[in-house]
């Protein structure tokens, strides 16, 4: 149970969050685009009903995130939501009546598969409860810098692959500390009360990087196609959960001889993210104006 409970927790989690995907990447193509950070595009999403439904996805998705960490290590709960792509195509197809090719059916399997194998052959373990800060300090100060130099990067860039890639890859970090963050505040809740909760630097810390990912979220969307954002951000964010569960939290993973079906689990991950993030209707749902025959939406379209 130790394994099963984190594990539906964080499947829970990664469908809240492709439905709040489907509904959030709609409203986000009708408000205006601009070619740097634009801080009014959050105030005009709010304005979007659509948008706030799928907040309200996004509110339940961290309540199942937020339980599945508090129950099973992070190199379990953040490597699972690579499967938020997959079933946020599946929740597509299903909301809009769209119909999902064969090809992207393979897709989804080769993640899965990818996805199984690699967590198989790694078998992660351990729950820390608690890190120091002198842990603390140099991991969020390298992930801040990451993020900040991503982020400018991105801004030198004109609209497109490359500065699509940059800020889903910056959005990754920033979900990967948002969840280790988060893990720290759930012990923190469960050994110390709401006293404690609310008191803790750590539940702060990650409501800002929460924010912070969302609104690096938003911009990435726009900035670009998916197949340049998506694989940066679905195997940055499990990448980086990774390094941050191994190196804040004391888990472990398998090494040796182990190491070669972990690899081969990632490329299949990777090769199926691809894939998916390829496929016509994947473009369609996320930036319209780029599918073939369609033309992008303006602000004022319904």
């Amino acid at each position: 149970m130790h394994t099963v409970l984190p594990v539906l927790f964080a499947i829970c989690a990664a469908f809240s969050n492709a439905v709040a995907t489907v509904l959030q990447r709609k409203a986000a193509l009708t408000v205006p685009r601009s070619e740097g950070f634009r801080a009014g595009l959050i105030l005009d999403l709010l304005r979007r009903r659509v948008w706030l439904a799928g907040i309200l996805a996004v509110i339940a998705a961290a309540v199942c995130q937020a339980l599945a960490l508090a129950t099973g290590p992070l190199t379990i709960v953040q490597p699972l939501f690579v499967l938020e792509l997959p079933l946020t195509l599946i929740v597509a197809s299903l909301l809009m009546h769209r119909h999902l090719p064969g090809a992207g059916w393979l897709a989804v399997t080769v993640v899965v598969a990818g996805l199984a194998v690699a967590l198989a052959a790694a078998s992660p373990s351990g729950n820390r409860t608690h890190v120091e800060l002198d842990r603390w300090i140099p991991a969020l100060a390298v992930c801040a810098g990451a993020v900040v130099a991503l982020a400018l990067a991105a801004l030198k860039r004109p609209e497109g692959r490359a500065r699509a890639a940059c800020l889903g890859a910056a959005t990754a970090i920033s979900y990967a500390v948002t969840a280790a963050l988060m893990k720290a505040a759930m012990h923190i809740l469960d050994e110390q009360g709401l006293v404690g909760f609310f008191t803790a630097w750590q539940t702060y810390a990650f409501a800002m990087t929460g924010v912070c990912a969302l609104f690096l979220l938003e911009n990435a969307m726009q900035a670009g196609p998916l197949v340049a954002s998506q694989p940066a951000l679905t195997l940055g964010d499990a990448l980086v959960s990774l390094a941050l569960g191994i190196l804040l939290y004391e888990e472990t993973i398998r090494s040796g001889w182990w190491l070669l079906p972990q690899l081969v689990g990632v490329v299949l991950i990777a090769a199926g993210v691809f894939a998916l993030a390829r496929i016509p209707f994947t473009q369609s749902l996320v930036a319209p104006g780029e599918a073939p025959g369609e033309e992008r939406q303006t602000a004022g379209a319904p």
